[in-house]
């Protein structure tokens, strides 16, 4: 396809449409287009646009065009899915898909990739999204072409729709659900509203064609339109972060690189490691860690909000949008302004209490959302299940020992030497003030010194596959453990309940005191492994350090304590309650962790072997 004919054809076109729009009411357009509109399940976001539209201000009309091709990504993905059964991530393969083709004809989404699919054309979604263009640079004709095209897809979607008697299923909204962990930022006010429009005018990291957007995003945060805040501020992120990597980087040419012959100069670029060439990107060095960490936690990371992907591809209820997270945005925003400029007159409103507030907080942000940081979560929340063992509801001793024909296990005692004995060779691997002589399964494996170890900073960035390979093992181990304290948790408290109720056979009796001798063990067990986790997740970069057979042996050890915790989570179900077989399997896998201790081959072990060379 021809696409620099194709944009000129279709140029009057455009300038027809729009003209035709302009002579409406709103009245007339919602009467006449509203129903059309229907199949993209954002009716009222459409009718907003042609408000837009009437109002002819360039900063609202540009917003209103990065809304409407993310609302119609979402919506031609529901009409992919009539079809189809992986909706494509990007818009340009969508696009370019056989099955919209079958639902609205090949000339139809030719029209389309024109506009918002290919790079070769007008690129209308790209080129906003990645802060390319300011707001005079974008003709009002395209927002009104691209609307006057969506009502015409819902004409097609509805004789399609007849004729293969079939109903569109929207997607349901994805929802943000860990907000509390979002919450890195003091509250902006009106006051640091105020301030921050003043650094937007006077700071280097604000290209002066694009203030107006910056202007428009403030007024969207005071209207409480969070959704157009963040929508606005993305973009602008990226272009003042483009102006910074073009200069550290010492490729000014990349500035302003929107073109088919040259990658774009987009986060995705910016953020790496290294330059396409090899060299080491300069950014991430200038920005500093707590600044790169924020970004790849809100961009990029796959357990983050990914709040740009999940907006940009209309992934997200624009009207609940939560504030929080526009809040967090515009406060690092904030931070960026202060950052990067030579300004005098940025001096003084740098001194103000609530933007050095926010600039505190950027300075000591630690990653959340990496592995590394979810497993740190996964583990102190496995050990608070745990820790609640001593507080469930159990059957008196001196009954238990009336009951006739009961066995104590011979395993117990060997799993609490054998865990006391781990924990004396770990034991120089803790901080200072933990080395103790007595006691050390009630004194170290504590969720106070969990905590402690929780908090050492690990180096996130740009981990290397090994690290991340072994992670995913960790957090696995992990999630099985607190799977068989949760199944701990429910057993004790049900066959307590059925105890008092005396409803509990002689088998089911003895069954059940098994279980409670088998805690006594499986609780310190547990907590040892836990600790065992943290101590090498905090010099799991000492991994680099191994060669590759030693780097697998370490892998094929961590899974079989996986294996360990998989069978364990088998044998501790309510369907299974195999007590006695969980005691020698911990027995077994403990035998396991202090061979592997002896032979020196943990990272905490390989970690001290460096530091003393």
């Amino acid at each position: 396809m021809d696409y620099i004919k194709s944009v000129q054809m279709l140029g009057p076109l455009c300038e027809s449409v729009h003209l035709h729009l302009q002579s409406l009411t709103m009245e007339q357009f919602e009467v006449q287009y509203s129903l059309w509109f229907q199949w993209t399940n954002c009716t009222e976001l459409l009718l907003e646009v042609f408000a837009a539209l009437e109002s002819m201000e360039a900063t609202a009309i540009a917003l209103s065009l990065m809304k409407l091709t993310s609302c119609l990504e979402r919506a031609l993905g529901d009409v992919f899915l009539l079809i189809g059964k992986d909706c494509p991530f990007l818009l340009r393969d969508l696009l370019a898909s056989q099955e919209l083709a079958a639902v609205f004809g090949q000339s139809v989404m030719n029209v389309l990739r024109v506009f918002i699919g290919s790079p070769y054309g007008l690129n209308l979604r790209n080129i906003l999204w990645h802060g390319f263009a300011s707001p005079q640079e974008i003709p009002a004709k395209y927002c009104s072409m691209l609307l006057i095209l969506t009502a015409g897809l819902g004409q097609l979607l509805k004789i399609y729709l007849l004729q293969t008697e079939t109903i569109l299923v929207h997607r349901p909204y994805i929802a943000f659900t860990n907000l509390k962990e979002l919450d890195i930022f003091p509250d902006i006010n009106h006051e640091a509203l105020s301030l921050t429009e003043e650094l937007a005018k006077i700071s280097s990291f604000v290209l002066k064609t694009m203030l107006p957007f910056w202007v428009a995003a403030l007024t969207a945060f005071r209207q409480h339109r969070y959704a157009d805040c963040v929508i606005l501020l993305l973009p602008q992120l990226e272009t003042g972060l483009r102006l910074l990597f073009t200069t550290v980087n010492k490729c000014p040419n990349r500035l302003l690189t929107a073109e088919t012959s040259s990658l774009y100069t987009t986060f995705d670029e910016m953020l790496t490691k290294q330059l396409n060439d090899k060299e080491i990107n300069q950014l991430p060095l200038i920005l500093g860690e707590p600044s790169m960490e924020f970004l790849w936690d809100f961009l990029n990371h796959q357990e983050g909000p990914r709040v740009r992907d999940h907006l940009s591809h209309g992934e997200i209820n624009l009207n609940e949008f939560p504030r929080e997270i526009a809040n967090q945005i515009l406060a690092f925003s904030v931070t960026l302004l202060c950052r990067f400029s030579e300004e005098e007159e940025l001096a003084v409103l740098k001194e103000h209490t609530a933007i050095k507030a926010l600039i505190s907080c950027a300075g000591c942000y630690r990653s959340r959302f990496h592995p590394i940081a979810r497993l740190k979560k996964q583990v102190l929340e496995c050990m608070k299940s745990i820790s609640s063992w001593p507080e469930l509801p159990v059957m008196p001793e001196e009954q238990i020992q009336e009951i006739p024909g009961l066995e104590r296990s011979s395993e117990t005692s060997p799993c609490i030497f054998l865990t006391t004995e781990i924990l004396s060779q770990v034991q120089h691997h803790l901080p200072q003030n933990c080395y103790i002589l007595d006691d050390l399964i009630n004194n170290l494996l504590t969720e106070k010194l969990l905590l402690e170890l929780c908090s050492s900073h690990i180096c996130t960035l740009y981990c290397p596959r090994s690290v991340l390979e072994i992670l995913v093992v960790f957090r696995k181990i992990s999630t099985q453990c607190h799977q068989v304290s949760d199944q701990v948790i429910a057993s004790t408290e049900m066959r307590y309940k059925q105890w008092i109720n005396k409803i509990l056979r002689s088998r089911q009796r003895h069954n059940y005191l098994r279980m409670l001798n088998s805690i006594k063990f499986l609780s310190p067990v547990l907590r040892l492994i836990l600790m065992l986790i943290i101590l090498e997740l905090i010099n799991i970069h000492a991994v680099c350090e191994k060669n590759p057979c030693d780097y697998q042996q370490y892998i094929k050890f961590l899974k079989s304590i996986l294996q360990y915790t998989e069978n364990l989570v088998t044998y501790t179900s309510p369907e299974k309650n195999k007590w006695d077989e969980s005691t020698e399997l911990t027995h077994k896998a403990l035998i396991k962790i202090r061979t592997f201790s002896e032979r020196k081959l943990t990272l905490m072990q390989l970690a001290t072997q460096v530091k003393l060379s």
